[in-house]
């Protein structure tokens, strides 16, 4: 599965990277069948299935990440699962772990779901004015708190003339949108370095441990809403590129 994959403050990659990962769940119903042979059925609303998902961790530092999940296991924290255009709030439900040699773990994962920070932004409008301001106004949501500015790109796609090529509103459009690219771009590279300096810290005491933790997840948790915001903003780019083709 060749995408982004981050839970909590560890970000898959190489043989980490899993196969698949399940999503969706089921409509919770209470039937009541009648003596006709009629039914009424109460729908009580939706239940989200387990995320679960397997891999291997190699590498140097396979047994400090699987340590890390496990620690969150433990703590009970929310965290942030993110890849492709899923964003959840979960918890990490089960964490198995089959250690084979520092640089060879095994593991299986169970998240369990208590948000779907993306459910209410799937929906994408038919017109390019309409997709290019909700694309925006959802880079901008999800980004809350990250101390980036997207007004000038949500004023600059709602323009008269911002999907015309050619037009200065449509020159004004694409430089805002390549702007929030880049001030996304920075803050990521960021919250990587954040993440990184974490994990190849020498720090060997619980309490140096734990406070890597901590920095890590925060960082990571940062790290997810950047790159699902990230997404939003390149497909309003791209959407307002083709439409000059």
């Amino acid at each position: 599965m060749d995408v982004v994959l981050i839970l909590g403050p560890v970000s898959f990659s190489a043989f980490e990277v899993p196969a698949g990962i399940n999503f969706g769940g089921q409509q919770i119903l209470a039937v009541h069948q009648l003596t006709d042979g009629y039914r009424v059925i109460d729908n009580i609303g939706p239940a989200q299935a387990e995320i679960s998902f397997s891999g291997i961790f190699s590498g140097p530092d396979a047994t400090l990440r699987a340590r890390l999940l496990n620690s969150l296991r433990m703590t009970g924290a929310e965290i942030s699962l993110t890849w492709d255009i899923f964003f959840y709030t979960v918890m990490l439900s089960r964490f198995d772990a089959d250690y084979e040699s520092p640089v060879w773990i095994r593991y299986k994962i169970s998240c369990t779901i208590l948000r779907d920070e993306a459910a209410a932004v799937t929906f994408v409008p038919p017109s390019l004015s309409n997709s290019l301001l909700t694309d925006v106004g959802t880079a901008a949501a999800l980004c809350t708190g990250a101390g980036i500015d997207f007004s000038l790109a949500q004023s600059s796609v709602a323009a008269p003339n911002a999907g015309t090529l050619g037009s200065a509103a449509y020159a004004v459009a694409q430089a805002a949108l390549n702007a929030a690219q880049s001030a996304i771009s920075t803050q990521v590279n960021q919250m990587e370095t954040t993440i990184d300096s974490a994990f190849s810290s020498d720090e060997t005491s619980a309490n140096a441990f734990a406070g890597d933790v901590s920095a890590a997840a925060a960082a990571a948790q940062r790290l997810a809403v950047l790159l699902n915001g990230g997404v939003y903003i390149s497909r309003a780019a791209r959407n307002l590129l083709n439409a000059s083709s």
